[in-house]
């Protein structure tokens, strides 16, 4: 919490640009989404992370291209994968079996999911960037998203709060009925 009182507002950094962004987006997100879409996204994220992290030409590829544009080629092989992963999981029995009913959740839920989604996404991206540029973002910022502790933190709570946060029991009975 030693951060907030060090903004220069006449001055915006990336650090307060990273925060603005992380605040509004898990508000405005989990609100217009709801908490089924936030899970479905959640799990593509996972997916397209798997693949990026696993794609065995991809390194090779990358290997080739110079180092700042190997970075925002990965960061852009993340994000499309991770798309397409969202519109065909959003389609397929995956949204169905989460959300069996019409209820979108409670808003709570929501902000929670989205919350952990935007650091998660935050957490991702960062850790493509080069150096370089991450020379720019404060440490405070580098240990909030993309230290090891953070990296894990980041990547392990959203399925620990899918495994804690349930349905409620009228939406269970919808599934039923």
């Amino acid at each position: 919490m030693n951060f907030l009182p060090n903004i220069n507002w006449a001055v915006p950094s990336w650090d307060l640009f990273i925060i603005l962004f992380f605040v509004v987006a898990a508000f405005l997100y989990g609100l217009s989404l709801g908490r089924d879409r936030i899970i479905v996204i959640l799990v593509s994220i996972y997916v397209a992370l798997a693949i990026v992290n696993t794609a065995p030409y991809l390194n090779n590829f990358t290997a080739e291209i110079s180092f700042n544009n190997a970075s925002i080629f990965k960061v852009t092989i993340f994000l499309g994968i991770f798309i397409v992963l969202f519109f065909l999981l959003s389609r397929s029995a995956l949204l169905n079996t989460i959300a069996a009913s019409d209820s979108p959740g409670r808003w709570w839920q929501s902000i929670v999911f989205s919350f952990f989604h935007v650091g998660l996404m935050l957490s991702i991206l960062m850790t493509y960037l080069p150096k370089e540029v991450l020379a720019n973002v404060s440490e405070n910022m580098r240990n909030l998203f993309i230290s090891d502790p953070a990296k894990f933190f980041w990547l392990v709570t959203p399925i620990v709060m899918m495994v804690l946060i349930r349905k409620s029991k009228k939406s269970k009975m919808g599934m039923e009925a």
